[in-house]
């Protein structure tokens, strides 16, 4: 027994060498973490309480609207298994995926842009390194190792300060259990743009160890619009690889490292007016769990992190521009989180405080077609430090058998240090008193009621949230819009956005019917847009003017959505989703990237291990968009798309395929979503097949 245990011992520090190894290497990383570390030291008293009575925390939970769009593995449910994360995420009525090209889209929460939302990968702030946002955090993992995306509407949540929403991505990992080894080959093929996708899984459990490891390799050519118009400047080529390797300490305590590596290089932009020749991720991360740690504490949770982002974006492959630009930038982040969860005299309460340090530089270097002129360069952010320290706490109370209530509060210290002398003195042209440094507070807070009956659920909701202007409203030097075509200028005196909301929610269930209506609205002090500014010179060729980020009095966004499901008969059900977003300010009439009514019907039919949907969604058309923005009126449209699958049983094993065809009609259309009014993919007939085995 000792000798298989030592050999297992063996196995697991090969299989995780590499992923200490990394985290080591990196010294930096401890330089990275002095200023946050200094503020979990309140927290070591904790760890005087050593007993091990075990407390119920399912009872812990946000009742504001969570979202959870995924199962733990790769679902045979899902019209497309191993479609990218992005057409995944556009699922939830909360989320607007906003598309400058095939791969790596922006997600909007509640109809804000990122700069308004915390967007995390297992509770790690990871911040990205391309001033046009061709690098959103949502592009380093694979729907392949996704576990479930929580999407928490509105300010409160324990990721950070934010008003719009936040939205945690927790990837797929096993747990300790009796010995065994299971894994999954993936591949498919779409006729479209010619997508080939090659991956698979790994999995070995065992009573002291586990580890999950998965790769995926996608590379598609140009897309084609309905009609068959070549959408050039659309292909992409990406690789991801993630692992995680867990060790049980003691029956109540284990550690877990973990890795992803994340790098896309060839990628197209055909909205934009650069590509990007690469794209990589280094995120890494130590975890340490103890369970039952006192009468009141069940669960602690501590987890450090590193990462790096290097995105390097060039036009070299464009045939005519004005002028020939390289633009790199560079992102690295470390910080930690301490959670705590327990139930005191019924009352489920969570308590989390983090801090997180980031560098984030992008430079511009702009070579003359006119040979002997000088290369011009500039730094477009300039070497910026931000050292972020939160505490976060959530109690909920049962105040009568059907009434809850569930209180939170936040709190948050923002710094920003500007490091590099030249991107200083560029900022000074335009702020000759700026200081290289800045101290922000940030506050939110949020209540929900919750009166739940055997058949039907009400909730409503009051927060208050405070956010920080981001390194590019504040800090940005010449950033090419190409959608209204200004350079944006930062403007570092801003004070914080402010944002208050109130939400109501109402569910009804019954055997073969649920519905469930959502409905929010957000009013928003200081709220941060760009405006023209006619005393400045443009620096990019065949720019409309120079615009730099000002505040607004106030502005005004309002949600709505309604789902609709229908059990017709035991092998056939329906379901419906319809959203709606609208967006003002006194200043600016209508706010940009504001959508429609968009509306989803899906009608799907199971016998067995066979299934089938026929799905159309569409949108009103779109005459509520604003101009100065780059904005243009949109005609409504319908796409319809269906699939078939079936899973077939080899012994241990299993064989899941789906076949798919996308936009049956080949229509030729465009979404407010599409930066640039970019057409979508035209008819795409897809394939997937998934091989698991044990």
């Amino acid at each position: 027994m000792k000798e298989a245990f030592q050999v297992e011992i063996k196995w697991f520090i090969k299989i995780t060498s590499l992923l200490f190894q990394f985290l080591l290497i990196h010294l930096k990383l401890f330089s990275f973490l002095v200023t946050p570390l200094i503020l979990v030291c309140p927290f070591e008293l904790f760890a005087q309480n050593t007993n091990k009575s075990i407390v119920d925390t399912s009872k812990v939970k946000q009742l504001e609207e969570i979202v959870i769009i995924s199962t733990k593995t790769v679902s045979d449910k899902s019209a497309k298994p191993l479609t990218t994360l992005d057409n995944y995420l556009e699922k939830s009525s909360l989320i607007n995926m906003i598309k400058r090209g095939s791969y790596a889209w922006e997600p909007f929460i509640n109809g804000m842009a990122t700069e308004r939302n915390v967007v995390t990968i297992d509770g790690m702030r990871v911040y990205g390194a391309c001033t046009d946002k061709m690098d959103p955090v949502t592009s380093y993992v694979e729907i392949t190792n996704l576990s479930k995306a929580n999407v928490h509407s509105g300010q409160a949540g324990a990721t950070g300060a934010t008003i719009g929403g936040s939205l945690d991505l927790e990837r797929k990992k096993c747990h300790f259990d009796k010995r065994k080894i299971e894994g999954s080959i993936y591949t498919g093929f779409e006729s479209n743009n010619k997508q080939k996708i090659l991956g698979g899984s790994v999995s070995y459990v065992s009573p002291r160890i586990y580890s999950d490891f998965d790769f995926m390799m996608r590379a598609a050519e140009n897309y084609k619009s309905g009609g068959g118009n070549e959408v050039l400047y659309s292909q992409f080529t990406k690789y991801n690889l993630s692992a995680i390797a867990g060790y049980k300490i003691s029956t109540n305590q284990s550690v877990e490292a973990s890795l992803i590596y994340d790098h896309a290089k060839n990628v197209g932009y055909p909205a934009l007016p650069m590509d990007v020749l690469s794209a990589k991720a280094v995120i890494s991360s130590l975890e340490y769990l103890r369970r039952s740690v006192s009468p009141s504490i069940s669960l602690w949770k501590t987890k450090f992190y590193y990462n790096e982002v290097e995105h390097i974006m060039d036009d070299s492959k464009r045939p005519i521009v004005p002028i020939r630009m390289d633009m790199p930038g560079w992102s690295k982040t470390a910080g930690f989180y301490t959670s705590l969860q327990g139930d005191k005299e019924k009352h489920p309460w969570k308590m989390n405080l983090s801090g997180h340090r980031n560098y984030s530089l992008a430079e511009m270097t702009m070579y003359p077609n006119t040979p002997g002129q000088k290369e011009m360069y500039m730094l477009t952010w300039p070497g910026l430090i931000t050292n972020y320290g939160d505490l976060y706490l959530e109690d909920r109370f049962t105040l009568l058998k059907a009434w809850k209530l569930n209180l939170s509060i936040g709190m948050a210290i923002h710094h920003n240090k500007i490091d590099n002398t030249l991107g200083l003195e560029s900022l000074k042209i335009f702020y000759p008193n700026l200081n290289n440094s800045k101290t922000r507070f940030l506050k939110r807070a949020s209540t929900m009621l919750e009166h739940k009956k055997e058949n039907w659920n009400f909730t409503f909701g009051l927060a208050y949230g405070e956010r920080a202007p981001s390194i590019s409203e504040a800090y940005g030097f010449y950033l090419f819009n190409s959608s209204d075509r200004f350079d944006y200028i930062g403007n570092p005196t801003m004070k914080n956005e402010k944002s208050a909301s109130v939400n109501a929610g109402f569910s009804i269930i019954f055997s073969d019917f649920f519905a469930k209506l959502n409905a929010t609205h957000f009013y928003i002090k200081n709220y941060i847009l760009g405006a023209p500014d006619t005393t400045l010179m443009n620096m990019t060729i065949g720019a409309n003017g120079v615009k730099i980020y000002k505040q607004l009095a106030n502005a005004q966004i309002f949600n709505a959505s309604l789902d609709i499901n229908y059990q017709l008969h035991r092998n056939l059900h329906w379901t419906n989703k319809f959203s709606y977003r609208y967006g003002t300010s006194t200043e600016v009439q209508m706010l940009p990237l504001m959508q429609p009514l968009l509306v989803n019907s899906s009608l799907i039919y199971s016998l067995k291990s066979f299934s089938a949907e026929v799905s159309v969604n569409g949108a009103s058309s779109q005459n509520r968009y604003n101009a100065e923005f780059g904005e243009k009126p949109l005609p409504s449209y319908i796409v319809a798309n269906c699939f078939a699958s079936n899973s077939f049983t080899i012994g241990k094993q299993s064989i899941l395929l789906k076949l798919g065809l996308e936009n049956i009609f080949d229509k030729n259309y465009t979404t407010f979503a599409d930066w640039n009014r970019l057409p979508r993919m035209g008819r795409n007939l897809y394939l997937n097949l998934i091989f698991n085995f044990k």
